[in-house]
This record gives structure tokens, C-alpha cells and sequence, in this order.
């Protein structure tokens, strides 16, 4: 299900996550998509259009979540809330790996998200290779 979103608000969430993706920081401008206005809080659960229930993200994330909003932990093996993007701030969830090509998990909810989202899966990895050598990775957050 999708709902209207007025142009001003995705114009706000646009600035709000930098036109990166909230969940694995890709850069729009970096890709060949379209990114998505996603619902935090899914509709489908009486999630709100509204702009704190709204982020950036790119289609594989946005795809990967669907409608959870919880996810195992890998390292505890329980059950935890996903990364709030709009309620919580990355970097004190997410750690860039050394070749800043791999994001680590710094907490449950990062291990989850990190897992559920496949944030690094094979092919990203290897872009984010890519825009590294060009200096366009990873993006600055504040």
C-alpha cells in the first residue's frame, strides 16, 4: 500500500537523511535509482504519513524491510526492534569497517537491521569498494 506524500514533506525528509539512505547510507546520486519515502511504521499497522514516521531509502532496503519492524539479533538470538531512523542516531547503532566498505553493528538493533536488510550484501559491498577509490564514500553525517 502506498500513501501521497505532499512534496514538501519528502522535499524535509530529503534533507533530513542528506539524500542518503537512512538504513546503509548509500548516496542517491551514487546509483542508478530512485529512492523511496519508507514508512518507519509500516500503514499496513496504522503507521502515520507524517514526517516522523518517514525516512529516505534506497529500493533494496525499503524492499528487504517490508512491513517488520522487529528482527533477531544475531549475536543474542532474540527478537528486537529494527533501527529507528527518525527516534535513533546511526553512528550509535553503525560503524564503518576499516575499508569503510562493511557496516558493523554496534547494538541489537544495528545487528538486526544490518541482517535483516542484507546491508552488506555482495554487490553493495563491492559499489561501496568503488566509491571509496572515488572519494565519494562514505557520506558525511552530522
Amino acid at each position: 500500500m502506498s500513501a501521497y506524500i505532499r512534496v514538501e514533506l519528502q522535499r524535509q525528509i530529503r534533507i533530513r537523511f542528506g539524500e542518503c539512505c537512512a538504513y546503509c547510507r548509500t548516496a542517491e546520486f551514487l546509483t542508478a535509482m530512485t529512492f523511496e519515502f519508507e514508512h518507519i511504521r509500516p500503514l499496513s499497522v496504522a503507521g502515520e504519513t507524517v514526517f516522523e514516521n518517514l525516512c529516505f531509502a534506497c529500493p533494496s532496503c525499503n524492499r528487504y524491510k517490508g512491513d517488520r519492524q522487529t528482527a533477531i539479533d544475531p549475536e543474542s538470538g532474540e527478537t528486537v526492534p529494527l533501527f529507528h531512523p527518525q527516534e535513533q542516531v546511526w553512528q550509535e547503532h553503525f560503524a564503518w569497517n576499516e575499508s569503510k566498505t562493511e557496516i558493523n553493528g554496534l547494538t541489537a538493533f544495528g545487528r538486526a537491521t544490518i541482517t535483516a536488510l542484507q546491508m552488506n550484501r555482495k554487490s553493495l559491498v563491492r559499489a561501496r569498494a568503488m566509491w571509496v577509490k572515488l572519494d565519494e564514500h562514505p557520506p558525511e553525517l552530522d
